[in-house]
């Protein structure tokens, strides 16, 4: 910021109203953006399940708002605007648009490309608008862009530091080709194209809005929105009791070393008005596939401290001030170069889980228990009916239930913590036409969720016969060997299952990561999404409300007299009052 603006800033009298008014605004503009990306692009990973994300930054690259339909990856948008206003310097013009994706400058899974475009005011850069998308594809071995079988950041993508698509409003023809020459599908460059639109609308609602209020008045109100929001935070520390808490989780399979496990491990410093995560005794990198980046494990701390604090603070750059990370490189959440680490978006659930069983005994209001770790699949192949290919991440099967916390059971078919709820399942007709599959099923899976007087989240089954031949499945997760976990005496979720049920018959099981190739036409696939665990003991959960899970074929006859000690009548439907006391021992 020049000094003429930082004098005309410091000059303006603040308007407590016009704060929010800002801060509103800027929501609804990012509001918009999603809607604009929702209509406008091809893919169903985002016109379906909305695995985007869209936000607005000052001109310094800090973030003003965002909309978060994956969480995971709307917490990266903002250091990669950072680093790119340090890239690129006094380079920076009306009308250029940057595209970046690479893990080795800040960004969180290749996958995600982001596009950013400045957005100059009186001459001066004075905000950013920025999307970031999980692509169809992005070159590397394997389509689709999951690579299990990779060692190193080659074999799974085409890197994208930060780079001009568009200078001065001129398209640069020989980079667009250049990046979309190493691209397999022809749908990448039209929802990529459809995010830049979505940018360019961002910047005419900015304009706007500073055009009506003027531009030191916007800056003057912005930078107190910071301070309230940084006030605000640091409020919610100080209701967390000062102390070190410690918490530790368990990843299983790296991809490549079949029973291997590592362990992360973080410290929870509370300290007044800061809190500081510190993962400097997790372990150390794998070898194979399953890294994470800092970006990506840096959005997987904040997303899930927001969960334990007041929902109604403002997301923008004086969130994160009171908030302090250490992953040290070299970590299986800071992969050093050139690991592979495509995988990294998906060590949020065991961060997460580390995370509350730490602060758990310190807020135990506060924290729910284990959600269902994510499995999913992805499948390619050619699409017979159009002779054409596909790509599809299975959005549909993947979503597990949620943990239950006190007052409150888990979420049923809410998907992974690093959504947060935020990806949709696909629409059945939707699915069928865009992919040449069969659904056959997806439904509640009956004793899914763990019990407890607040039981988790219900987990889905799922199958769908495979109407093209010699397809790629693609499988990457967790959860096939420790389900999600309860607390306070609550009981564990289910795990989470996938088999390929072959048309001769044979049943084949994937592991967790692995790519199976040549799968034949009329083949099923087959999955279970796990259950969230339940919170307290499950003695304690009314009769009646396990009455009414038996009724809605959530709770088993057996489970309910095996987990929560209420035994009901087949024919009735009635609670048998007396063996219920019997079984709970008077609670």
């Amino acid at each position: 910021m020049s000094e003429a603006k930082t004098d005309a800033a410091s000059a303006v009298k603040i308007d407590k109203i016009l704060v929010s008014v800002f801060q509103r605004r800027f929501k609804s503009i990012t509001q918009e953006m999603s809607h604009a990306i929702t209509r406008t692009t091809r893919s169903p990973i985002l016109c379906e399940a909305k695995d985007f994300v869209t936000g607005l930054y000052d001109g310094a690259g800090k973030m003003l708002e965002q909309t978060e339909n994956l969480p995971i990856l709307s917490f990266s948008l903002g250091p990669v605007c950072e680093y790119i206003v340090r890239y690129f310097g006094d380079e920076i013009y009306p009308g250029d648009v940057i595209f970046h994706n690479d893990v080795f400058s800040l960004g969180n899974q290749n996958n995600d490309v982001a596009v950013y475009k400045p957005i100059f005011g009186e001459g001066k850069l004075i905000a950013w608008a920025a999307c970031k998308g999980h692509q169809a594809d992005i070159g590397g071995a394997v389509a689709g862009g999951y690579n299990p079988d990779a060692t190193e950041v080659w074999q799974e993508a085409l890197r994208i530091p930060p780079v001009k698509v568009f200078e001065k409003g001129k398209l640069r023809r020989d980079v667009w080709d250049l990046i979309f020459a190493n691209i397999r599908y022809d749908i990448v460059p039209a929802d990529l194209t459809a995010q830049i639109g979505s940018c360019t609308l961002a910047e005419r609602r900015m304009l706007e809005l500073i055009g009506k209020y003027g531009l030191a008045v916007y800056e003057a109100h912005k930078d107190y929105l910071y301070r309230s929001t940084e006030k605000m935070m640091q409020a919610e520390i100080r209701s967390i009791p000062n102390g070190v808490y410690l918490g530790e989780s368990t990843v299983y399979y790296d991809g490549k070393n079949i029973g291997s496990t590592y362990k992360i491990r973080v410290k929870i410093t509370v300290e007044d008005e800061t809190i500081t995560f510190d993962f400097s005794e997790t372990d150390s990198q794998t070898p194979a596939f399953v890294n994470g980046t800092f970006t990506s494990s840096a959005s997987a701390v904040i997303l899930t401290f927001l969960q334990m604090v007041n929902p109604d603070i403002p997301h923008n750059d004086g969130m994160s001030r009171p908030i302090r990370m250490i992953i040290p490189e070299g970590k299986i959440l800071n992969a050093a170069f050139p690991a592979a680490t495509t995988f990294g978006n998906h060590l949020c659930p065991p961060v997460a889980d580390a995370i509350i069983r730490a602060l758990a005994p310190a807020i135990p209001e506060r924290v729910t228990a284990g959600w269902n770790q994510l499995l999913c699949g992805l499948v390619t192949g050619q699409d017979p009916r159009k002779n054409a290919p596909y790509v599809d991440i299975l959005f549909l099967a993947m979503k597990g239930g949620s943990g239950g916390t006190r007052g409150f059971d888990g979420y049923d078919h809410i998907g992974m913590i690093d959504a947060s709820g935020g990806v949709l399942a696909q629409d059945y007709e939707m699915f069928e036409l865009q992919d040449p599959h069969l659904l056959l099923q997806h439904e509640y899976l009956c004793d899914s969720a763990g019990a407890g007087r607040w039981r988790g989240g219900l987990g889905v089954e799922t199958g769908f016969v495979i109407n093209a031949g010699n397809t790629t499945c693609v499988t990457f997760g967790d959860g096939d060997v420790e389900p999600a976990f309860g607390l306070f005496g609550g009981k564990p979720g289910t795990l989470n299952r996938i088999e390929l049920r072959y048309p001769d018959g044979r049943v084949y099981v994937p592991r967790s990561k692995e790519l199976v190739h040549g799968v034949p036409q009329g083949t099923i696939w087959y999955q279970q999404a796990g259950g969230g665990g339940g919170y307290g003991d499950p003695h304690l959960r009314p009769p009646e409300k396990v009455l009414a899970d038996v009724r809605n074929g959530v709770v088993s006859f057996e489970k309910a007299r095996e987990d929560y000690g209420v035994v009901i009548d087949r024919d009735t439907f009635t609670v048998d009052e007396k063996a219920t006391a019997v079984l709970r021992g008077g609670k």
